[in-house]
C-alpha cells in the first residue's frame, strides 16, 4: 500500500532508539524526509545509518539529524530554527520508571511533566500554527496504555500520559473543518532496551530468563491484556505511518491502541 508519505517531512523525537527509531525507519522507507533528534552524537549518527539502511531504492527520501535535547525549551528552540516547518510531527519521546507512589518526590514530578509532556506541547505550539495555515499536517502523540488503565507502580508516568491524551484531544478539536489531524497512540509494553531492568523492578525473582519474567508480568500485572506479550517496537511503527499518512484524513481527536487490552469499566 502507498501511504502516499513522498515528500513529506517528518519529525520524530527520541528517535535514536526503540519506538521512535522504529517509527522513523518506517517513515523514511514510505519516502519522507525524516528528522531524527537525540544529545548524543554518536547515537545520533547510527540512528541516522540505520534510518537510511531503510530507505528504500524507488523512493526519494532525505535523512536530518540534529543535535539537541527536545525535552528543554533551549532543544526546542534549535530545532524550530534548524528545522521551521514539519508536515509530521511524531511526540515520542518520553520517560519511565517503576517507583512507590510515596518515593516519587517533587522533582520526579517535574522531571517527567518536563520530558513527556511539555515536550510535546512546545513542539506542537512551533508547528501547529504553520500546519493549520497550509490546511494540511500530523501531529501524533505516543501515548500509553497507562493513561486509560492506572498502574500503581507508575503513577507520576501515567499521569503525564493523561495529560498527553488531554493535550492531543485540545488541540484535535483546533483543527476542526481543515486537513490537519491531532491523534494520540497508546501502546502498551514495548520491548525495549531497558525493558529488562524495568521487568527485573517487578518480577518475583529478578534472576529468572527474561522470557519467564515477562510471562509472570502478563499473568500477574497484565492479565487482561488480549496480546499476552511485548509489543515489538516495528508493530506500533506500522500504526503510526498510517496515522501520519493522508489515507488517515478521517481519523482525528482519536486514542488509538496497540496493545488490545481490556480497559476496566468503572460504574
Amino acid at each position: 500500500m502507498d501511504l502516499k508519505l513522498i515528500g513529506k517531512t517528518a519529525l520524530v523525537t527520541g528517535s535514536t532508539a526503540g519506538i521512535g527509531l522504529a517509527i522513523a525507519k518506517r517513515l523514511a522507507a514510505e519516502g519522507a524526509n525524516v528528522v531524527i533528534v537525540g544529545r548524543s552524537q554518536a547515537k545520533l549518527d547510527e540512528a541516522a545509518r540505520l534510518v537510511t539502511s531503510a530507505t528504500s531504492s524507488n523512493v526519494a527520501s532525505g535523512i536530518r539529524a540534529v543535535l539537541a535535547d527536545a525535552a528543554t525549551a533551549e532543544g526546542a528552540a534549535v530545532l524550530h530554527r534548524e528545522v521551521p516547518t514539519v508536515d509530521i510531527l511524531v511526540n515520542n519521546l518520553g520517560i519511565y520508571e517503576s517507583k512507590s507512589f510515596t518515593e516519587i518526590t517533587d522533582a520526579d514530578w517535574l522531571k517527567f511533566f518536563e520530558v513527556n509532556v511539555l515536550s510535546g506541547a512546545r513542539l506542537a505550539r512551533q508547528y501547529f500554527p504553520r500546519m493549520l495555515a497550509r490546511n494540511w499536517g500530523r501531529i501524533i502523540f505516543i501515548a500509553s496504555e497507562s493513561s486509560l488503565v492506572g498502574s500503581p507502580d507508575m503513577i507520576h508516568y501515567g499521569t503525564t500520559k493523561t495529560a498527553q491524551l488531554a493535550i492531543s484531544r485540545g488541540l484535535a478539536v483546533l483543527t476542526k473543518g481543515t486537513g490537519v489531524t491531532v491523534n494520540s497512540v497508546l501502546p502498551g509494553l514495548t520491548r525495549s532496551e531497558g525493558i529488562i531492568d524495568f521487568l527485573k523492578n517487578v518480577a518475583s525473582d529478578p534472576s529468572l530468563p527474561p522470557e519467564e519474567m515477562e510471562a509472570e508480568f502478563f499473568r500477574k500485572e497484565r492479565f487482561t491484556s488480549l496480546l499476552q506479550r511485548m509489543i515489538e517496537p516495528e508493530e506500533i511503527a506500522d500504526l503510526v505511518a498510517y496515522v501520519a499518512s493522508p489515507l488517515s484524513a478521517a481519523t482525528n481527536g482519536a486514542a488509538l491502541r496497540v496493545e488490545g487490552g481490556i480497559t476496566p469499566t468503572i460504574a
